[in-house]
């Protein structure tokens, strides 16, 4: 099972990424963060595969918590 988070500020993008990636069985969704900085907090306290982040949030930017994560 491949875990992804997504992290986008725009709740739509959200609910339609997750949809489409949900549709496939070995994809699941284990978190949904609308910042930067709640999704870098979420993903040094946990795990996942897969980060996909918004290039422009509030707070941190997805290119912010790209370079803090790397």
């Amino acid at each position: 099972m491949i875990r992804i988070l997504i992290a986008d500020d725009h709740a739509i993008v959200r609910h339609g990424l997750k949809q489409i990636l949900e549709e496939s069985h070995d994809m699941k969704v284990v978190a949904e963060h609308t910042n930067g900085t709640d999704a870098l907090r979420w993903i040094r306290a946990n795990d996942c595969d897969v980060v996909l982040l918004d290039i422009s949030m509030p707070g941190k930017s997805g290119i912010e918590v790209l370079k803090q994560l790397h």
